[in-house]
């Protein structure tokens, strides 16, 4: 058997993280009640309000998609609508679920890094109060963001004063959280509740989990009838006690952090490897977890014959390359010579 491909495509693409796999041993013992009524599930609970804070109230369920999906409906009415960048995940890689499962539209704003800011929002909030036009209700924003940027605390913070003061929730799609978190050597808590999010969608298929994602409500207002929400949309396990193992497998020893800030050093190792080369260059600035870079047509094609990535702007010729928490330093080395052969 020839031995597994290796590349850099997609956090989504690593590993399950041992200390996952082996928690879901662990709660592979015996019989439990399911949907979430067993004890595991139970003093998850208790976890994420140690992360987060005493009012959290989290809600495991699949998937990344879910999840975002799960928290615009639990905020908006039928005729409300949601603030985000162009980029974000919500808005080109979800196949239309937030329109067509929550039923809500989205106002997509042109970034040129991903990140929404105050004036940008405002833009989008002319026609407030028109019976005619949907009503802004949420803004989401991604953190990391789809282009590998992170805001900061206070970039969070100022944008959520601005979005209460004008009556709009702060919605969070954290598939990255962690990355980001550990890019800014800060904790889950003051990337979130501190700066004044709302809700959030707390992520771990792209941190070493099998496939597990939660709801997080900071305002546990919004928590009001989720349970039945979160089973009308199809995000509640049966078998809740081996996502809520990973979860919790991922809150212990910050394990979450160990990934994301390994995940991150490769990314920076790799950024450092090729910057120099001819005919590479970087792109974006290098903030966490991810690396684009432009090459030239004739580069790409040998590239992708040895490894996955994506190219994200074909016509550009720019090229996406993610570290996850199994990248080697020996993977990164191995894979920045063979950009050297291509590209020079």
């Amino acid at each position: 058997m020839s031995e597994p491909r290796r590349g850099f495509a997609s956090d989504n693409a690593a590993t399950i993280h041992p200390e996952v796999l082996a928690a879901i041993t662990r709660a592979n013992a015996g019989h439990a009640f399911g949907y979430g009524h067993d004890p595991l599930t139970e003093a998850l609970a208790g976890r994420f309000q140690g992360e987060f804070g005493e009012h959290a109230r989290a809600f495991g369920v699949w998937g990344g998609t879910g999840a975002n999906v799960l928290c615009l409906r639990a905020a908006c009415r039928p005729f409300d609508a949601v603030i985000c960048a162009e980029t974000a995940h919500l808005n080109v890689d979800e196949c239309g679920a937030p329109e067509a499962i929550a039923g809500v539209k989205l106002l997509s704003v042109p970034t040129p890094d991903g990140k929404l800011d105050e004036a940008m929002i405002e833009g989008m909030l002319g026609r407030v109060g028109d019976e005619h036009a949907v009503q802004p209700r949420v803004v989401s924003i991604s953190q990391c963001t789809e282009l590998g940027t992170v805001y900061t605390v206070e970039e969070l913070a100022s944008l959520a004063r601005f979005s209460h003061a004008h009556g709009l929730l702060v919605h969070v799609d954290g598939a990255r959280l962690a990355n980001a978190a550990a890019a800014l050597g800060i904790s889950l808590r003051a990337i979130t509740t501190d700066a004044g999010v709302d809700m959030l969608s707390f992520g771990g298929t792209k941190n070493g989990l099998l496939g597990a994602e939660a709801v997080v409500f900071l305002d546990p207002a919004l928590a009001d009838g989720f349970e039945y929400l979160r089973k009308q949309s199809m995000q509640l396990a049966s078998k809740m006690r081996f996502l809520s193992a990973q979860l919790d497998a991922l809150l212990t020893d910050e394990l979450w952090l160990r990934c994301a800030s390994h995940a991150n050093e490769m990314a920076s190792l790799l950024a450092d490897r090729v910057r120099s080369l001819a005919g590479v260059t970087l792109t974006r600035p290098v903030q966490a977890n991810a690396v684009f870079a432009a090459l030239a047509p004739e580069a790409i094609a040998p590239l992708r014959e040895r490894y996955d990535f994506y190219v994200w702007d074909e016509p550009a010729g720019e090229v996406r390359w993610m570290c996850s928490w199994d990248t080697t330093p020996e993977d990164v080395e191995g894979f920045a010579a063979a950009v050297a052969e291509v590209a020079g």
